[in-house]
């Protein structure tokens, strides 16, 4: 494999010359004259060729030395300009956020705020993906992901926004023409209708701070890998359901629905924004952590579930 080339050396080469002193060079590159010295001499060695004539008192470049100095001025003029494109960037929102989200989350709570963060940041694109599918953000090069769920170990970076209520949920009319459940057991004799994205969607576990754990295997009719989906026949009656309150909070305060078993729930989950690992980000998704997590930590929904 072909050595890369000494960057560093022709850099400090090219101010070298255009100040015409290892002096001055080293006191423009803030380097001690020694470093400035030896840079000059390992580029030498590399190339094979003198670059500079050297006396007490005269510095002046050789043949080679003005025939590598071209580009040498370019190598710093690129740095410098790179390092200052990458200063500015860290400092002004700009570039594309690539984000992922749960769908039905997306749809109701993200999608909704895009347009005031894209006025706000005008320099900024947003590339938004919506799949209740488990992303990976490493592997799928997303910058973020809102994550709802109980977050095991990872190498990931996240950030809690707020407690997500997942009450059970049903139509009044469902619950008038099949009772009321007065404990979990109750559930076995009910319709379910069921979130399949878990491991097993018809076992509920469900906890309660007094009465402690009760698993039970609830029937269903109708299972679905979307929130919203389930919704129509829920409202319709044809069984309950564990839901996230930011699906069924309206729901609930205009009494189309209403809570089953208050007090009776799956183990908690929260709203978590989720980055990969690393202390550095781009400024445009700095901006947009910060955006999300304060619009989103003030949602109606979250008023319910803390």
């Amino acid at each position: 494999m072909a050595r890369l080339p000494d960057l560093e050396a022709l850099a400090i080469f090219a101010r070298v010359a255009d100040l015409g002193s290892f002096a001055k060079a080293a006191g423009d590159l803030k380097l001690s004259k020694p470093t400035v010295s030896k840079a000059i001499t390992r580029l030498e060695s590399r190339l094979k060729v003198p670059l500079l004539h050297r006396t007490s008192r005269t510095l002046a470049l050789t043949d080679n030395g003005k025939a590598v100095l071209e580009r040498a001025r370019r190598i710093l003029e690129e740095g410098s300009a790179a390092e200052a494109e990458a200063s500015a960037q860290s400092e002004t929102p700009t570039g594309t956020v690539r984000l992922t989200a749960p769908m039905s989350f997306g749809l109701a709570e993200i999608a909704p705020l895009l347009p005031e963060f894209l006025e706000t940041y005008p320099d900024v694109r947003v590339d938004l993906n919506l799949s209740d599918a488990h992303e990976d953000l490493i592997a799928k090069g997303y910058d973020l992901a809102v994550r709802i769920a109980a977050l095991a170990d990872s190498s990931l970076r996240a950030r809690r926004i707020s407690a997500v209520d997942t009450p059970i949920v049903a139509a009044p009319a469902y619950l008038d023409r099949v009772g009321r459940p007065k404990h979990p057991i109750d559930l076995e004799l009910h319709q379910a209708i069921l979130y399949s994205n878990l491991p097993t969607p018809s076992v509920w576990r469900l906890h309660h701070e007094q009465q402690g754990e009760w698993v039970v295997n609830v029937p269903a009719r109708l299972q679905a890998n979307n929130a919203d989906a389930i919704m129509p026949a829920l409202i319709a009656g044809l069984g309950l359901a564990i839901q996230p309150s930011f699906a069924v909070w309206r729901e609930l305060n205009s009494g189309k629905l209403e809570e089953v078993l208050p007090g009776w729930r799956p183990r908690p989950i929260s709203l978590y924004l989720v980055m990969p690992p690393g202390i550095f980000r781009p400024m445009a998704v700095s901006v947009m952590i910060d955006f999300l997590a304060e619009r989103l930590a003030r949602s109606s929904w979250t008023k319910i579930a803390e």
